[in-house]
């Protein structure tokens, strides 16, 4: 039947948590059936009880009415029709309480057994079969971790072969567990079809009999569909059938082929030679973990390599956890005081050594020439395994010709000789250069040895360090984009704009440009990688408010504003491809762009960091739109403005105008009688004061004419 999903019954004796998940889903899709069928259970036992109940009460009616005549009643006792009309009553009633007899047994037969069978036998022994698996693989950690703590010495071959077949006992009873429980899952995806689909089959044709009497046109009506469903049922059966045939000789064929590899010892050379090709490699390894200064332990952990990285994952984990990487870095055997087919990896720098421990030595040299070929970048050219067999032809115990620390930081340094010289290193691993060289180089999108910082500087500390150092080249970590935590009036509760995210805070470093789309993705990855290398798992949570004026960072206990981000300095807002929780934005400061500088912030949060990136980008787009109706308001006033002047100028016109108007009429009032013609035929001169107030009425009079 199409749709329905299958354990991988091929891969149980690898057991990888990808197996266990995936086995998680089918144990909670067996729980999720086994409610389900409890409760349909209990309704159809319900049905079944009614219908006892009915068939019952049918016949007590039944044996009442025909009692009837036995009865002595004070009146009316000796009413003959009645008598008669109650005994043809009692007949039907009687006949019909035979029919529901006859459908209480069918209920029984039909509806309740075969899903009472389904609970009680099918459903039980799945609980069953996980409980041994349980217990079998429980005894397989147990022998697995007995033989990894064997000794070195031959003086206790005894021991050695009671352990050895220990596990070839454990791992071969796991396997066949794991196989058969796998078997049982998938065969209950074909009955649980079949446990729901025949009881209801079974009440439905129980009930067609039941009426078939009365009704022949609801028995045609739903002749067809029973039908139908009949023939489904009939197909299921029969693909399961197929399927468990299959599954029993894959399990045959399985157990024939790995009884060889159950045994935890190196297998024939002849049969399985070591692999020195290979660029991706997973399996069990155990870990040496510090647990003080002299005083160590060993952890079992599921290892991948993924690209340039090795991983680890937990049994009961979802997803990997990087444990280091593994680009130009270092691999060697190493002798341990109480482990065999044990070996080290040392990052780039030296500053991350990892020892490992592999079951076997084959195991452990194919580990050591996967990460081998992994270093030098094989995993990058087109033919990787091809040029992996010519480099490792004569390679028995591999040892990575690493340069010297002091060499691979010459290498890493920003300058165009060790770029040259990094380039060519990459290039001559394999026949044709890598495609990693054809990427625009780091050095382009973020400052070399740039300090990465983990934790929020709290606004409070900047303030107090800024006022006790008054040089403006303090080496302080200092804001560019003027964060801090007091409220200020541009903090506008009127936005309409408020939204809450919870985030935690990742770090933060200096980029050198704030353009390239590949910035954010790029700081991402080398802060990961940081916190991975120095073993920082401490996040400090805050709030993210998003307002239509700002980005702030909340301290969720003292509701206090760690950070605050103009919004008019964040450039560009990205989420992580993969990684969806990992968001990052790039703040540059408002200053020229000589000086001006890039920050970028990365932050895991508990939504979908692309919800938190739109919901940025809409706050600039309500900002920008604000921002151009707030100019079309202050030109509008300015208009206006100029407007008002306008008219004060005009009244200010006139008003001098009348002025002069007033001065020359005066001065003309006060100068016909000041002047009339002396006796002698001659004309009065003007005082020195009139003369001076005509002097300055013409004055006037010209300043006015200018203004105007």
């Amino acid at each position: 039947m199409p749709g329905i999903e299958k354990l991988p019954i091929e891969e149980t004796l690898e057991d990888s948590p990808q197996t266990r998940s995936l086995l998680g889903v089918f144990e909670e899709d067996t729980a999720a059936i086994s409610n389900y069928c409890t409760q349909l259970y209990q309704a159809m036992q319900r049905i079944y009880d009614a219908q006892n109940e009915l068939s019952a009460a049918t016949h007590l009616t039944s044996r009442l009415l025909k009692e009837y005549d036995k009865q002595r009643f004070p009146l009316g006792g000796d009413d003959e029709v009645m008598s008669s009309t109650l005994q043809q009553f009692a007949k039907v009633i009687d006949e019909l309480s035979s029919c529901h007899a006859v459908l209480s047994t069918q209920l029984a037969d039909a509806m309740m057994f075969p899903i009472t069978q389904f609970k009680e036998r099918d459903l039980k022994e799945i609980l069953t079969l996980k409980e041994v698996f349980q217990i079998a693989s429980d005894d397989h950690d147990v022998a697995i971790n007995r033989y990894s703590r064997l000794s070195k010495r031959r003086e206790n071959d005894k021991l050695r072969a009671e352990v050895v077949e220990d596990v070839y006992t454990s791992r071969k009873k796991q396997h066949q567990t794991m196989m058969h429980y796998f078997c049982s899952l998938n065969t209950l995806q074909y009955k649980k079809k079949t446990a729901l689909l025949e009881p209801l089959l079974g009440y439905m044709q129980a009930q067609i009999s039941f009426f078939k009497l009365g009704s022949e046109n609801l028995t045609q009506q739903w002749e067809e569909f029973l039908g139908t469903i009949g023939t489904s049922v009939q197909n299921v059966r029969r693909e399961m059938e197929e399927e468990v045939g299959q599954m029993q000789q894959t399990i045959q064929e399985m157990e024939r082929a790995c009884d060889a590899l159950y045994a935890p010892c190196d297998p024939d050379p002849a049969h399985s030679p070591v692999s020195r090709n290979l660029t991706r490699k997973q399996g069990y390894l155990y870990i040496r973990n510090k647990t003080g200064l002299v005083s160590s332990s060993w952890e079992r952990q599921y290892f991948f390599t993924q690209g340039g990285n090795l991983m680890q994952q937990g049994r009961g984990e979802v997803a990997g956890g990087l444990v280091t990487d593994l680009d130009n870095s270092s691999v060697m055997a190493v002798d341990c005081d109480d482990r065999r087919f044990c070996f080290q990896v040392t990052s780039f720098d030296g500053k991350k050594v990892v020892t490992l421990q592999a079951e076997s030595r084959k195991e452990c040299e194919e580990w050591i020439s996967t990460i081998n070929n992994i270093s030098r970048r094989i995993y990058l050219s087109e033919n990787a395994e091809e040029l992996a067999a010519r480099v490792n032809q004569s390679a028995l115990e591999a040892v990575t010709p690493s340069p010297s620390f002091q060499q691979r930081h010459e290498s890493m340094r920003p300058t165009s000789k060790g770029r040259t010289g990094r380039a060519s290193s990459i290039s001559s691993v394999g026949s044709e250069p890598s495609p990693a060289l054809s990427v625009l180089s780091l050095d382009a999108l973020v400052a070399p040895e740039t300090p990465i910082q983990f934790d929020i500087i709290s606004p409070v500390s900047e303030e107090n360090s800024g006022q006790s150092k008054t040089a403006p080249q303090s080496s302080r970590r200092s804001n560019p984009f003027g964060e801090s935590g007091e409220s200020t009036a541009e903090d506008s509760e009127d936005s309409i704009l408020h939204q809450l995210f919870i985030v935690r805070f990742l770090g933060s470093m200096e980029v050198k440009t704030a353009e390239s789309v590949d910035v954010i993705s790029e700081t991402m990855r080398q802060i990961l990688a940081a916190r991975a290398i120095h073993n920082i798992f401490r996040m400090t949570e805050s709030h993210l408010l998003v307002t239509c004026d700002c980005l702030k960072l909340i301290d969720p206990q003292t509701q206090v504003t760690r950070l605050r981000f103009p919004l008019s300095t964040v450039v560009q807002c990205l989420s992580h491809q993969d990684n969806k929780r990992l968001f990052g934005f790039v703040l540059q400061s408002a200053s020229g762009r000589s000086d001006s500088r890039a920050m970028c912030y990365i932050f895991e949060s508990n939504n979908d960091g692309e919800k938190i990136c739109d919901s940025i980008g809409l706050a600039k787009q309500i900002a920008l739109h604000s921002e151009m109706d707030r100019k079309a308001v202050e030109k509008k006033k300015e208009e206006d403005k100029a407007k008002e002047k306008q008219k004060e100028e005009l009244s200010k016109q006139r008003q001098i105008e009348k002025d002069l108007e007033e001065q020359s009429r005066l001065i003309a009032a006060s100068s016909r009688p000041a002047n009339p013609p002396g006796s002698d035929g001659q004309f009065l001169v003007l005082s020195n004061s009139q003369s001076e107030d005509s002097d300055a009425g013409e004055e006037g009079k010209k300043k006015g004419e200018s203004e105007a």
